[in-house]
């Protein structure tokens, strides 16, 4: 009996009981499924987690010192000159100061966490503008009360009206804004859209607070590790202690989220895979049920010349046929399931081929190893006895 005959045969044999073939397959098609709709989700979630990562700077080094005080600190200046005497290894440099402020306009006003910066903020954090410019040299130097926000003030604040050129009221004193960021997320209060950019010499004046927190892009992906050292060892003069001061690199952090999301992934897909193997048991004992219902169809076909192959390749050919059309229908499961779930939680879906394949793969494997014991039983029975039974 040649493959086409024996694929006749089986998929004859499945449409004769629908139920119980839909039935039997069921274990296969939910972890398939499930294979696909973890593997595809875990993937997507790590492309938006290394692209938000990116958005806020892929070569951002960020500086903390909790130094001594005294002679014991490192200032803007002292900071700025390292990054122009190495300029191969350093691309910009920003002071960050934090400032809990009141920022009002009219009757709407809003709590949140400004930030004092220099005018190569933008650079390093890789912020485009909506409209109008970015903090300059000459703002910081002067100390001046121009801002640049983001579009959650202008709805919050402004109504959704033009905010350039117009005044905004922080801590109880007037600043003007000169420039938009474009929008990020969905100009949400607890979202990338809720900034207000000040000079950092102005945020001084509003806090009293010296600056204490440094961000540093290196000039490429390739010479993180170089700025790493190279801030390292700068602290290190400076402190005579690492005690007084962290570097939290963001390369690093990827790294590790990846590494994470990739062990959480390894354990979920074992647990999805006990459904293959359930699915798999349940093609085994479906196979052992047809090879008792089909003794005699056995006994007739053996007492006019098929050879125990040929019984064989039959029953192996069903087995891969109905675990093979559950892997089909758990693809397509998968798929849809997956595309669903990541619109629910806001993440783009990445569909994983991989996970298609190697699914694919599994179910199709399940029906040969668990449909090998039935069809070996089925091709070892003794025609007299088949044609006996009843």
């Amino acid at each position: 009996m040649n493959i086409q005959q024996s694929l006749r045969l089986a998929l004859k044999s499945l449409a004769s009981s629908k139920m119980r073939s839909f039935l039997t397959m069921l274990g296969i098609i939910i972890g398939v499924a499930a294979v696909i709709i973890i593997v595809s989700l875990m993937s997507s979630l790590t492309n938006y987690v290394i692209s938000t990562f990116e958005d806020m700077g892929a070569n951002l080094i960020t500086v903390n010192i909790s130094g001594r005080g005294g002679n014991r600190s490192v200032s803007p200046e002292e900071m700025q000159m390292l990054a122009l005497e190495h300029p191969d290894i350093i691309g910009y440099i920003s002071p960050s100061l934090s400032v809990r402020v009141a920022a009002k306009v009219g009757n709407n006003n809003v709590t949140l966490q400004a930030t004092g910066v220099n005018e190569f903020y933008d650079e390093i954090k890789q912020q485009t503008l909506q409209a109008g410019r970015s903090l300059s040299f000459s703002d910081v130097d002067a100390r001046s009360k121009n801002c640049v926000i983001g579009t959650y003030l202008v709805k919050e604040l402004f109504d959704g009206a033009n905010p350039l050129g117009q005044t905004l009221t922080v801590n109880g004193f007037d600043f003007t804004v000169v420039g938009v960021l474009e929008e990020t997320g969905n100009s949400t209060a607890s979202g990338g859209d809720n900034v207000l950019l000040l000079p950092y010499t102005t945020a001084k004046q509003l806090t009293g607070s010296n600056v204490n927190t440094y961000s540093v892009s290196a000039k490429t992906k390739d010479t993180i590790d170089a700025t790493n050292a190279l801030l390292e060892s700068f602290l290190l003069e400076k402190f005579d202690s690492d005690d007084y001061y962290t570097l939290i690199d963001q390369a690093a952090i990827i790294e590790e989220l990846n590494k994470l999301i990739g062990m959480m992934t390894t354990m979920l897909v074992g647990i999805a895979a006990v459904s293959l193997l359930v699915g798999g048991i349940g093609v085994m004992n479906i196979m052992l049920v047809s090879v008792t219902e089909r003794t005699r169809e056995i006994g007739i076909r053996k007492s006019l010349g098929a050879t125990p192959w040929d019984i064989l390749g039959q029953f192996l050919v069903e087995a891969c046929v109905t675990s093979g059309i559950g892997g089909l229908l758990g693809i397509a499961l998968g798929m849809g399931g997956g595309s669903v779930i990541a619109g629910l939680i806001g993440i783009p879906f990445t569909l994983s081929v991989s996970s298609i394949l190697i699914a694919f793969s599994v179910s199709a494997a399940i029906g040969i190893g668990f449909g090998f014991f039935p069809a070996r039983k089925a091709s070892r029975l003794n025609p007299i006895d088949a044609l006996r039974y009843d």
